[in-house]
C-alpha cells in the first residue's frame, strides 16, 4: 500500500538503494526488473520520481498510415488515459522504432501538458528535446536527445511496454533517477521502508570505517563481517 509518507521517503533515496532494498526484502539476490541501458536525464538535479506507470507507445521514424483524424483521436484518447490514471503517475512510453528512434515525443509542450494533467515525470526509450525549456519538477529519463519531432505519433496506450529490457505494465510501481528505472514488486512495498533503512545502516558500517585515517585490511575484514551481519540479519 502506497501512502504519502512512504512516497516521500522513497523520493529521498536513490534508485540503486531501492534496488538493494528490494533484494533485502526478498531475502535473496537476483532482482531483475530494471533498465539495462544508460539513460539521458533531462535534469540531473531532479529528485527521484516514484509513481504508478501510465503506459503508451509511439512511433517516430515514419508517418502514420492512418488518417489525420484517426491520429488526432488516438492522441486525445492517450491524453484522457493519462489524465485519469491513478496518481502519482509516471508516463512510461515505448518508442517502437527503437533503436532507430527519429522524433522526440518529449519536449517543452508535451512535458508541460503531462505535468498539467497531474503526471510526475516520464520514462522513455525514445528522444527528448527542448533541454533548458522543459517544465521544472517534471523529470524525464530518455534514450537520447534530438532536435526534431519527425513523424512521432501515438500508436496505443494502456498496454504492456518495454523500456531498455524492463517490462512495465499499466499500474506498476516505478522508482527512477539518473541511474535508470525499476519496477517495485507489490509484495515488498509494505516492508520497503525498513529494508531501505537496513541497507543504509549496513553500508554505513563499511563507509565510516573506510573513511578513517588509519583504515587497513584488518579493519575492513571486521567492518565487512558486521556489514554482512547487518544486511542479512
Amino acid at each position: 500500500m502506497m501512502d504519502d509518507a512512504l512516497l516521500e521517503f522513497l523520493k529521498s533515496v536513490d534508485t540503486p538503494t531501492v534496488c538493494n532494498a528490494i533484494e533485502t526484502a526478498q531475502g535473496k539476490r537476483g532482482f531483475s526488473a530494471f533498465t539495462r541501458r544508460p539513460v539521458i536525464v533531462a535534469d540531473r538535479d531532479a529528485r527521484p520520481i516514484v509513481g504508478f506507470a501510465s503506459t503508451g507507445k509511439v512511433a517516430s521514424k515514419f508517418p502514420s498510415p492512418e488518417t489525420p483524424e484517426s491520429v488526432r483521436e488516438r492522441r486525445l484518447g492517450y491524453y484522457r488515459h493519462m489524465a485519469t490514471s491513478p496518481k502519482p503517475a509516471i508516463a512510461v512510453i515505448e518508442d517502437i522504432d527503437y533503436p532507430e528512434c527519429l522524433g522526440a515525443f518529449w519536449g517543452e509542450v508535451n512535458a508541460t501538458v503531462h505535468k498539467g494533467l497531474g503526471l510526475s515525470g516520464a520514462i522513455t526509450n525514445g528522444l527528448v528535446r527542448d533541454l533548458g525549456s522543459l517544465p521544472a519538477d517534471f523529470p524525464i529519463l530518455a534514450g537520447s536527445v534530438g532536435p526534431s519531432r519527425a513523424f512521432v505519433h501515438v500508436t496505443g496506450f494502456g498496454m504492456p511496454v518495454e523500456i531498455f529490457g524492463m517490462p512495465v505494465k499499466q499500474g506498476d510501481l516505478i522508482h527512477a533517477d539518473q541511474h535508470g528505472a525499476i519496477v517495485i514488486p507489490p509484495d515488498v512495498v509494505s516492508g520497503l521502508r525498513d529494508a531501505v533503512r537496513t541497507v543504509l545502516e549496513a553500508e554505513k558500517v563499511v563507509l565510516e570505517t573506510a573513511r578513517k585515517p588509519d583504515f587497513d585490511i584488518d579493519m575492513l575484514v571486521d567492518a565487512w563481517t558486521r556489514f554482512e551481519d547487518t544486511r542479512n540479519g
